[in-house]
């Protein structure tokens, strides 16, 4: 591809591009380009918000771009502040590696890791000195880390800032300076700390970074942004059953912008599957297509084909799919729970009302049969429960 068509795939379902002649220019420098997109290792259980940004690196990747996939496991020991009313507990070590090995294991459903860059930034934090660290915080001025939305919030709250809290932004940056990094990819809410880089890379005297920012995905809901703790979510890790029923569930209004931030399909087969919905065609049949796309890139294939079926399972009560997902309930004591507490702490209704209501109208099912009376779980035991037509998990009691 020319530059200005690796510019124009670049572009496709990104925030901002800062700045996009800057990108163009390094383009046009004909050598494969050093991307940079660093994950704090605090959340393994990726879902497709996430991987908005890391679709974004295979799009350089397949232009023959170096993909630099950085894992902060020293930066994440700080916890970055982005977003935050509170100062982050630092993670433990042991944290840090086992969430960064989980980390891997999703993102190379995506990448490919033969042609991916993994690098750990303790290999050269964890070497700088006092008097380094002294030297690159000398570079930034404390009036204008308080622009930072989020300091400022919690400065004029009387929150308490930790000091340490500063570093975070400083680091990130210093991480591109050792990468020399050609381009930086991040959120939305990312913006500042990519602009760190740029900055500091410029008072070493290196070319600075094009920053790039990727929008944030809404969830399930079609208004609030995808979170686990929202429940809107479709996790990477989802069966291909319930992966391939949620994304059938997604509103009208957000269709287009799933296959936008999500589908590799090109732009003309997105735009001639939107030609086909304003014509009359029913949406629903665009979202199999994005659907059976998702399942095969975190499944497989045959798991995409024999999706609608398992997903057709979960939605005649009784029935057990093939794929299951499983929930652990961690137990205080070794005291039997019952029905209604145990589909509550599971995550398979709402609330205790909804799980109430449930059990009340015999909707729910154990390993496949209605229900009893008085059924109850202690420490140790299993089994699939189905609240209702679309809730259904292999519940442990631990």
């Amino acid at each position: 591809m020319t530059p200005e068509q690796q510019l124009a795939l670049i572009m496709r379902g990104t925030e901002e591009i800062i700045p996009e002649a800057d990108l163009l220019a390094k383009l046009r420098e004909g050598r494969p380009l050093r991307i940079k997109a660093g994950f704090d290792p605090t959340a393994p259980d990726l879902h497709l918000g996430h991987t908005v940004l890391i679709n974004k690196l295979k799009v350089f990747q397949d232009l023959g771009h170096e993909v630099i996939f950085l894992i902060g496991d020293f930066t994440g020991r700080i916890g970055d502040p982005t977003g935050k009313n509170i100062t982050r507990k630092p993670l433990t070590e042991e944290q840090v590696a086992q969430n960064a090995k989980t980390y891997a294991e999703q993102v190379f459903k995506i990448l490919d890791p033969a042609r991916t860059r993994v690098v750990f930034n303790s290999e050269w934090m964890a070497k700088l000195s006092a008097s380094d660290l002294i030297g690159l915080a000398a570079q930034y001025t404390v009036t204008r880390m308080m622009e930072r939305d989020d300091f400022t919030k919690r400065f004029a709250a009387q929150q308490p800032i930790a000091i340490h809290e500063f570093l975070y932004p400083l680091l990130q940056g210093y991480d591109s300076i050792e990468l020399k990094a050609d381009v930086e990819l991040g959120g939305t809410d990312q913006k500042f700390n990519l602009l760190m880089g740029r900055t500091l890379q410029g008072r070493y005297d290196q070319a600075a970074q094009v920053c790039i920012t990727v929008p944030i995905l809404e969830g399930l809901d079609g208004v609030q942004k995808m979170s686990k703790s929202l429940g809107n979510y479709v996790g990477v890790s989802d069966a291909p059953g319930e992966m391939y029923q949620k994304l059938l569930s997604i509103p009208d209004t957000v269709l287009w912008r799933y296959f936008e931030l999500l589908s590799f399909r090109s732009i003309e087969e997105v735009e001639a599957l939107r030609a086909e919905v304003a014509a009359g065609k029913n949406p629903q049949e665009a979202k199999k297509l994005l659907a059976e796309e998702i399942v095969t890139r975190f499944h497989s294939a045959e798991a995409a084909a024999a999706a609608p079926q398992a997903a057709g399972n979960v939605l005649r009560m009784g029935d057990i799919p093939a794929d299951v997902p499983d929930v652990d309930v961690v137990m205080e004591s070794d005291e039997p729970i019952y029905l209604v507490a145990i589909l509550n702490r599971a995550g398979l209704v709402r609330n205790s009302a909804a799980a109430k209501d449930v059990v009340t109208r015999k909707a729910v099912y154990i390993d496949g049969q209605p229900a009893i009376d008085g059924f109850s779980m202690k420490r140790g035991d299993s089994c699939v429960i189905q609240a209702g037509k679309k809730a259904i998990a292999r519940v442990t009691l631990r």
